[in-house]
């Protein structure tokens, strides 16, 4: 059977209506099992898909593309794992699928800029609602590792798609620890985005 087939044969189920499980292994141990059994990729798959495929269709605004596009992501997710260990599954598989989404809207033209989002700040869900990305998503990236492996960690996830809520669950974080951590980051790269900002004291 080929990885796409082994994708197909994981929605021969309506999973659309399931909920993530809340299963005793990590998603870290999992994913080194699933690289090479089908078994716990599709426990893999069933943790996150409800997520990934609910991220498209809010993105994309096509069910049956934001279908293909989740297709195309656990592709990626099952090669990916073949390849190395991954140490964060929740960040990585929601990356993999805001890089699948933004190819989506490069090949419609559609673009929001990610520079754009995180200077104009605001609340809560300033990115979750705002952040799509654009060509210069790159450079935002490339200061992510100035900032603390926790504000990495919340930004990646909440520039990929995730709310507050569902990245309270995947850290296991309070939703005051999250939304400081957000906010310190957000103004951490304001800062460094725009070296004369007002409220830069450097």
């Amino acid at each position: 059977m080929t990885e796409r087939e082994d994708i197909a044969a994981m929605r021969t189920r309506d999973e659309r209506h399931l909920e993530p499980l809340a299963w005793a292994e990590s998603d870290e141990l999992l994913a080194v099992r699933a690289a090479n059994d089908p078994a716990a990729m599709t426990e893999l798959y069933r943790r996150f898909v409800v997520r990934v495929d609910r991220y498209c269709r809010r993105r994309l605004q096509d069910p049956e593309l934001a279908e293909d596009v989740t297709s195309q992501i656990f592709l990626k997710v099952l090669e990916g794992l073949r390849k190395r260990r991954v140490e964060n599954v929740a960040s990585w598989i929601f990356t993999i699928a805001h890089n699948e989404v933004v190819s989506q809207y490069r090949r419609r033209r559609e673009f929001v800029g990610i520079t754009e989002a995180v200077l104009a700040g605001g609340d809560d869900g300033m990115l979750e609602d705002t952040v799509i990305t654009a060509a210069d998503a790159r450079d935002l990236r490339a200061l992510l590792p100035l900032l603390s492996a926790d504000q990495q960690r919340v930004l990646e996830l909440r520039l990929a798609g995730l709310t507050s809520l569902e990245i309270r669950q995947v850290l296991g974080k309070s939703r005051s620890w999250v939304g400081t951590t957000e906010h310190r980051a957000v103004h951490r790269l304001r800062d460094l985005m725009t070296p004369n900002h007002p409220g830069e004291e450097r």
